[in-house]
């Protein structure tokens, strides 16, 4: 018996589009003497509809769609899809439920063979943390469905089903031999080898190999890396998909045994990091109709780092740099921006915003108070660039990618209507630390490939400066990032207390003034455009801290004090 496992790139709403595309995977599946076709989760709507999922038109689109390609399955004898899907009980069309009342809604998965909808399953575990919401949309199901195949009896579980006990034990009670596992789960740094190691868990638990599907591809700010995998009864990998890549892998069983398959190598860290950025711009510009994008080329590293992603999401001719010096603006900043741009080919434009500053300045001189310098002029700058780009975002409907990392996001060192006006935030959530290293990566991996290196290595080595004034320095105004960067990532994604910051050895000082910067930022982020989720936790859906609070946590408390 084969399993070919659908790992495809879903778009969430094209109900149509991913009919169709798992129409034609199942037509491969078959051609290549599959009997199972296994799709991610909510395959059929794409994962996550959100709200979509409280709309009845939606709904009873969706059961429309699932019964008509069911249907056109029917040339395709003997092969059984196993197709994830929300679900309501009961011909909806017929429903007479209050609008007041919540109606009972599955985040479900259906088995369709031979023109018919043989058994439908209702996911136990509905997640309710970090960037999920199913409790939201959802209700809990559960009762095991297994079915059989040439003699195997497969059971049905639904990604966070599997990451717990109960569901699989419930499917092998029920007389399950292989666990077939639909997964929509978010990417994040490490997540691949967290997932098999719990899969690995459930497998010697239950002494019943599985099969787990996920899909890839980029939907708003989540990320989904593919990395589909076959472990047998014993937790061993007998299969491993690419990540980041779509694709139609083949496992194949003796009886309820699984064989050995095809291995793709694990990526490491910045390999994976690097392509979920690439995948989730690429999907964000692709999936909304984008023809382009534009990006405000400054000569430093963060806006070199979200060029070069863009030019590998979306290839040269899509990009459009446009570099706006200022009279603060350094010569060889210039210089390296009109070097990267000539590297990677893109289009490059200038835009001198000297007279424009000058003419706000002598407008606006009456009203301000006399402070030569001050933060006002600093933000006027960063405002008439970004005027400038959504004039030529306007004109030529290409999006502007921002170009602002985590740790300025984190503490407010962005201006609101300037560098973060756009429409994505490509390294919204990759610290500055990391942008370094992905910047020295990439141009590792060029000169392994024999490619000139994208980045010109002075972009990467020089102080960072936003040169909103003379001689002007990132660290002016934030602590070193290093220190930084290890405290949000302490703090931030860790959820780590004061306590243990402290124990850590980070100066108080550092802490106490990060935290309130942190704090402060907090109605710029509510204001920022969505960007690529890279890290266990990200700012975004999965932080939701109120803009006015009066709780402080300082490192003065007694609490912090022990």
């Amino acid at each position: 018996m084969s399993i070919a496992i659908a790992q495809f790139n879903s778009k969430v709403g094209d109900l149509a589009g991913n009919s169709l595309a798992i129409e034609a995977l199942a037509e491969q599946a078959h051609a290549q003497g599959a009997r199972v076709l296994l799709t991610p989760e909510l395959a059929l709507t794409g994962y996550p509809p959100e709200d979509l999922l409280l709309r009845p038109a939606f709904l009873q689109a969706v059961e429309q769609t699932l019964r008509q390609l069911a249907q056109r399955l029917r040339r395709l004898p003997g092969l059984a899809l196993v197709v994830g899907h929300p679900h309501v009980p009961g011909n909806l069309a017929d429903e007479r439920t209050p609008s007041t009342q919540r109606p009972l809604r599955w985040n479900a998965a259906s088995v369709l063979r031979d023109g018919r909808i043989e058994a439908c399953y209702g996911k136990l575990e509905l997640p309710n943390y970090q960037v999920f919401d199913e409790r939201r949309y959802f209700t809990s199901a559960g009762r095991a469905v297994v079915f059989d195949c040439e003699g195997v009896r497969l059971g049905i579980n639904i990604c966070e089903d599997a990451w717990f006990e109960e569901a699989p034990r419930r499917a092998r009670a029920a007389g399950a031999q292989v666990l077939l596992v639909l997964n929509a789960s978010p990417f994040h740094l490490g997540k691949s080898a967290e997932r098999e190691a719990v899969m690995r868990r459930r497998c010697r638990e239950n002494h019943m190999a599985l099969v787990f599907a996920h899909g890839v591809g980029g939907q708003d700010e989540l990320v989904f890396d593919g990395g589909s995998f076959v472990l047998d009864a014993a937790g061993e990998p007998c299969l491993r998909a690419p990540q980041f890549e779509s694709c139609l892998p083949l496992a194949r069983f003796d009886g309820p045994r699984a064989l050995p398959g095809s291995m793709a190598p694990p990526a490491c860290l910045h390999q994976q990091a690097w392509s979920a950025l690439v995948t989730g711009t690429r999907d964000y510009v692709n999936k909304n109709g984008f023809p382009g994008v534009l990006i405000g080329l400054s000569g430093g590293v963060d806006s070199a780092l979200v060029l070069a992603i863009a030019v590998d999401a979306l290839g040269a001719d899509r990009v459009h740099t446009v570099m706006m010096p200022s009279p603060y603006t350094a010569p060889i900043s210039l210089e390296d921006a009109r070097e990267m741009a000539c590297r990677l080919g893109v289009r490059h434009s200038e835009l001198d915003i000297g007279p424009m500053f000058d003419a706000f300045r002598a407008a606006l001189r009456p009203l301000l108070h006399a402070h030569e310098g001050d933060t006002t002029e600093e933000n006027l700058q960063s405002r008439i660039r970004g005027v400038l780009l959504m004039a030529l975002s306007n004109n030529t409907g290409s999006m502007v990618l921002t170009t602002g990392n985590k740790s300025e996001m984190a503490t407010g060192y962005a201006t609101l209507y300037g560098d973060m006006a756009g429409g994505f935030a490509v390294i919204k959530d990759v610290r500055k630390t990391l942008v370094w290293e992905l910047a020295r990566w990439r141009n590792e991996q060029a000169l392994r490939a024999g490619q000139p290196q994208p980045i010109p290595q002075r972009i990467i080595e020089r102080p960072p400066s936003a040169e909103l004034r003379p001689d002007q320095l990132d660290q002016d105004s934030l602590p070193p990032y290093e220190v930084l960067d290890a405290i949000l990532e302490a703090y931030m994604e860790n959820d780590q207390g004061l306590d243990d910051l402290l124990a850590r050895g980070m100066p108080a000082a550092d802490i106490q003034r990060v935290l309130r910067l942190l704090r402060l930022a907090e109605y710029k982020r509510r204001q920022a455009p969505p960007g690529v989720r890279i890290t266990y936790r990200a700012f975004g859906r999965d932080w939701r801290y109120p803009i006015t609070s009066s709780w402080r946590e300082d490192v003065s408390t007694p609490a912090a004090e022990g």
